[in-house]
Parts: structure tokens; C-alpha cells; sequence
């Protein structure tokens, strides 16, 4: 079957889920679209259903959801029905597991497909998708996928995927926490943010990460993206992931104490760059907002 002629669903349209089957819609796919909060599904150029069930009946359902939780309340109410579910949460390997067996049981395809970004990024095409589960599955979606990001890549059988995405999430974290301590450093030092900022971007060291988070340190600028409470959840599951690995992971284990210092601050709806604040505040430095245009690297 076509991409063409792939009838889609998706669930899900939170900051991420959004503007990713949005992508699908202007792509012409065939796509119709449930939410907890049907608002926030109208305007994304799909056809907005009034319950799970109605999906059923599509050939392939997404489904972008907080928590293991979420994915769970959702599977009782959509199978039997889908030939393919692809889940591109951010779960467990276990929890991940127990979602495939139960679609297993009632005929329906599961490929765990997690991703790197955020929505900023989905609105830009510039995911990143890593994908597990049997090779006849990832190949009757691939085309679907394209759609969603720059970079889709098959790392095998079971939950590989979702491995690599929390390992991904672990050094976004202590990436997020490193750059914070050197921009106050820098800054305390004299040097103005977005000036140490734009060096390092154009450095060795720089990274899509570091550019596209640059607006929201020059600006201090926290609408989330990402929150400490879900960064929090990924560190927990890195380091359970390592327990059973027998991996030291000092580095992660002393950045997982901050993003709980940064979730303890009570600042739980704001984005995890208000790391910054917290390394400053540490620090004995007083941040301001810098008004100076910043490039994200995304055209934005």
C-alpha cells in the first residue's frame, strides 16, 4: 500500500503532537485526529473525531503521548482495529513492551518510533526518529515517517528504540546543565551572553542543540518546550536503565540531582532551560533579558 493510500490516524496533539501530524496533513495524507481537548485538534487541516474508536478502522494509528500512563488509557479504546500502531512516546522499554504485546493479541503491528526535538523543530521538519520493532512493520511506514522529520533510522528488533531515545534525553539534559554552567561563567566574567553563545554555536563544540536553545537563554525566555518534570522522568528511567546494564553514569547522575533541584524550585511549567536561572542564582550573578536577534537554526 501507497503512502497514498494509507488511511491515518494520530492521537495526540500536545506541544509535540501537534505540529507533527499537522505535517501529515499538509502532506496530503488522509489523516483524522483525536484529543483529549478537541480544540486543540481543529485547526490542524485533519478530520477531528469524537472518539479513539472512530480510528479503528485506519490502516496505521500515531500516537504522541506524556506518559506510559496516557498510552495504556488510550489502547483499550483503539484495538482491535489498526493495522500498524506507531508510538512515538517517550516510555520505557518495558512499558514499551507490555504495549506491543497487548497490540500483539488483537492483530495489530507495533513499532516504537520516539523522537528528537521539540515542537519548534516538528514545525520545521527537522526531527530526528529512531525506530524498533519487526523490519515489515518500520517498512510499511516508512513513507509516513519521511513526513515527520529529516532523519528516520531503523536500530532493530523489540525496544532498541526506545533505548536509544532515553540515552538521546540523558545528554540533552547534561548538555542543557554544561551550557548553563558556561554561559554564567562566561557572563560573570563579562562576556555578553548572546556574544558566548554565537561563538560557541559556530564552534566545534556547537551543536543544532546548543543554536536552537540560544534564543531562549539570550531572552530568558522559558515557554516550554520541554519541561523539568518530563526531563526528570527520562533522567529516572536512564539511570534504571543503567542499574540493569551495570553502567556507571556519574556524569548523569550528579546532572539528574539538578533537574530534581530545578523541578524542587517549583518552576514546573516552565522549560528546562530555567537551569540557567538556577546555575546563576548559584552563582551570585543577576541574569537580564539581552535584546539582541538570535539565530535558532530553524528559520524561525
Amino acid at each position: 500500500m501507497t503512502v497514498s493510500e494509507q488511511r491515518v490516524g494520530w492521537i495526540g496533539t500536545g506541544r509535540m503532537g501537534a505540529p507533527m501530524a499537522e505535517r501529515l496533513a499538509r502532506a496530503g495524507v488522509d489523516l483524522a485526529v483525536w484529543n483529549r481537548t478537541r480544540a486543540k485538534a481543529e485547526s490542524l487541516g485533519a478530520t477531528v473525531v469524537d472518539t479513539i474508536a472512530d480510528l479503528r478502522s485506519r490502516d496505521v494509528v500515531f500516537t504522541m503521548l506524556a506518559t506510559a500512563a496516557d498510552l495504556d488509557e488510550v489502547l483499550p479504546e483503539l484495538l482491535p482495529g489498526p493495522g500498524v500502531l506507531v508510538d512515538c512516546s517517550t516510555i520505557s522499554p518495558e512499558e514499551s513492551a507490555a504495549a506491543r504485546e497487548s497490540c500483539a493479541l488483537l492483530g495489530t503491528a507495533f513499532l516504537a518510533a520516539p523522537v528528537s526535538g521539540n515542537g519548534n523543530v516538528a514545525r520545521a521538519g527537522a526531527l530526528s526518529l529512531v525506530c524498533s520493532g519487526p523490519r515489515e512493520t518500520y517498512d510499511r511506514v516508512a513513507g509516513l515517517l519521511a513526513y515527520l522529520g529529516r532523519s528516520v533510522v531503523y536500530v532493530g528488533e523489540g525496544e532498541t528504540a526506545r533505548l536509544v531515545k532515553i540515552a538521546h534525553n540523558l545528554m540533552l539534559g547534561v548538555v542543557a546543565q554544561t551550557l548553563a554552567e558556561i554561559t554564567v561563567l562566561a557572563e560573570k566574567g563579562g562576556v555578553p551572553r548572546h556574544a558566548f553563545l554565537e561563538f560557541l554555536n559556530d564552534s566545534v563544540v556547537g551543536s543544532a542543540f546548543t543554536r536552537y536553545k540560544s534564543p531562549a537563554f539570550v531572552h530568558l525566555d522559558y515557554t516550554p518546550t520541554f519541561t523539568p518534570v518530563l526531563l526528570r522522568k527520562d533522567f529516572d528511567l536512564g539511570l534504571a536503565a543503567a542499574r540493569a546494564l551495570d553502567v556507571p553514569m556519574p556524569v548523569t547522575a550528579l546532572a539528574a540531582q539538578l533537574v530534581q533541584a530545578a523541578v524542587g524550585s517549583g518552576r514546573v511549567d516552565e522549560d528546562f532551560a530555567i537551569l540557567l536561572d538556577l546555575q546563576a542564582a548559584a552563582s551570585g550573578l543577576e541574569l537580564k533579558p539581552e535584546d539582541v536577534a538570535v539565530d535558532d537554526g530553524l528559520g524561525s
